[in-house]
């Protein structure tokens, strides 16, 4: 009796420390502008700074001053990427980078090379960004071709994807944060359990959607911050911390649309990244997401209809 109880309030504890986390998460991803010191981040999470760094880093394995860095500098290296009339001034200032020194430095530091070799480089072959352990322990930034000629892409693109320039509304989103690509299925299972608590699902035409907050072209795999959402009629006010109210922005989007399997999802968003450039069209300061019309598990194929949509001005 007495280690059923104890283990019920460790695992509570647990979850509320969770929720502290991801709104501390959510906050610092939000303004990476602003000022982000340990005292301002604990305050956000409501712990006192010394509590609040250790369990930083028990639940997302960084320090937080790691994370925040890590995420300046990912985020520049996305802008680079695919904002091609953002000057690199505009990008370091926007992100609270002190001058081009630091910002330049921290970057090659986690990159390997200037932000500058690193625009020239990247973007315009879309190269797949890789680190590779070296041979003393260094950590090496390679970039290997994704696909060997853009003809071959821009083939499979048009047999596989339906492409549109349209605008979208705002949806209003019930979602859970899922750090790390291999948490999402888990991460949608929360937000089913709740959404039959409060008899949102099952229901006719419910529409499963997964907002990026980060990119696989400059985050690892295990980091990219996912949020597994469900579409609702209106804004979510109750919030409990681990499902919280999220809002998609209206506007311009590129939108491809097609039948594919969770295998083929890299090269559709690569495909629709490398249409945006060559139609000369630039990403908005907001985040791409995917719409799910079908579940993959009922496909005796493993496949599902999908619409992936970027944002653009």
């Amino acid at each position: 009796m007495y280690l059923d109880t104890f283990t019920h309030q460790h695992l509570f504890k647990m979850e509320e420390h969770k929720k502290r986390i991801i709104k501390a998460i959510r906050y610092i991803d939000n303004h990476l502008e602003d000022d982000l010191s340990l005292e301002k981040i604990a305050e956000i999470g409501m712990y006192s700074s010394f509590h609040f760094h250790r369990i930083f880093k028990l639940i997302t394995g960084e320090t937080l001053q790691n994370y925040i860095i890590r995420k300046k500098t990912e985020k520049s290296a996305f802008y680079l990427s695919v904002k091609k009339d953002m000057k690199m001034k505009e990008i370091y200032l926007d992100l609270g980078f002190s001058n081009h020194s630091v910002f330049s430095k921290t970057f090659k530091k986690y990159y390997g090379m200037a932000p500058s070799a690193f625009r020239n480089s990247a973007p315009e072959t879309f190269h797949k960004i890789l680190q590779i352990s070296g041979k003393n322990g260094h950590v090496d930034t390679v970039f290997s071709q994704y696909i060997c000629h853009v003809e071959n892409l821009l083939k499979w693109t048009k047999m596989n994807l339906k492409i549109e320039v349209k605008e979208l509304p705002e949806m209003n989103l019930a979602s859970v944060m899922s750090l790390g690509v291999a948490h999402v299925e888990s991460s949608f299972n929360v937000l089913i359990e709740w959404a039959k608590n409060k008899h949102l699902f099952p229901r006719d035409n419910v529409k499963m959607i997964s907002v990026y907050h980060d990119s696989f072209k400059v985050t690892p795999a295990d980091k990219v911050r996912i949020h597994a959402c469900m579409l609702l009629d209106e804004k979510l006010e109750e919030q409990n911390g681990v499902v919280f109210s999220e809002t998609t922005d209206a506007g311009k989007y590129i939108v491809g649309s097609g039948e594919c399997t969770l295998d083929d999802f890299e090269q559709c968003w690569v495909s629709l990244f490398l249409w945006m450039n060559e139609h000369h069209y630039s990403m908005r300061k907001s985040f791409p997401f995917e719409i799910y019309h079908s579940n993959f598990k009922e496909h005796p194929e493993g496949k599902m209809q999908v619409d992936f949509c970027i944002p653009i001005h």
